[in-house]
């Protein structure tokens, strides 16, 4: 079995997975694709190690050999295991692990994604909405760990590439041709 190092960006927590697909350690998902030639698909994760004692074991949410708790969020479906604190919360209906917090969000079935309380009476559904790419990098939106915006376009679109579109749209206006 491959390791890797321990350093992540994306999460903070005391375990690495096991990833079935190349059968390497990875701290996290994030990491494992930014490297490989393949994707992980965390939920397909059996197996962890803990990165204080080093024992490989079954997923869970405390190291079997030294009883440490892995992080402060633990969620057995999707694998996610973090300790910052950004309110995360599973959702059965989206499929996977949404931040922010379960009491600011409702799940709306016809659009088929979590969305801000406050739009609960006045959005316009628009179905399966976060099942598309991002019309401007072509990221899955429904899977992606970027924020999100829906303009009145009704295209859904990653919030930081809608200012990136804007911007370049006020340089086009600035040309005189």
């Amino acid at each position: 079995m491959a390791s890797v190092a321990l350093d992540c960006s994306h999460y903070k927590r005391d375990c690495s997975l096991v990833a079935p697909c190349c059968n390497k350690v990875y701290v996290c998902r994030v990491c494992h694709d930014d490297v490989e030639d393949h994707t992980l698909d965390r939920t397909t994760v059996e197996e962890i190690v803990c990165n204080k004692c080093s024992t490989r074991q079954p997923v869970g949410d405390r190291c079997s050999k030294c009883d440490i708790k892995f992080a402060q969020y633990f969620c057995g479906k999707c694998r996610l295991y973090d300790s910052n604190d950004l309110k995360q919360f599973h959702c059965d209906g989206c499929g996977l692990c949404r931040v922010g917090g379960r009491e600011n969000y409702f799940h709306c079935e016809k659009c088929d994604v979590c969305l801000l309380l406050t739009m609960k009476d006045s959005h316009e559904c628009l179905e399966k909405i976060s099942h598309n790419e991002c019309p401007v990098c072509l990221q899955n939106l429904h899977t992606s760990r970027k924020p999100s915006r829906i303009p009145k376009c009704r295209h859904m679109i990653h919030e930081e590439c809608f200012k990136k579109l804007f911007q370049y749209g006020k340089m086009l206006l600035t040309f005189t041709f």
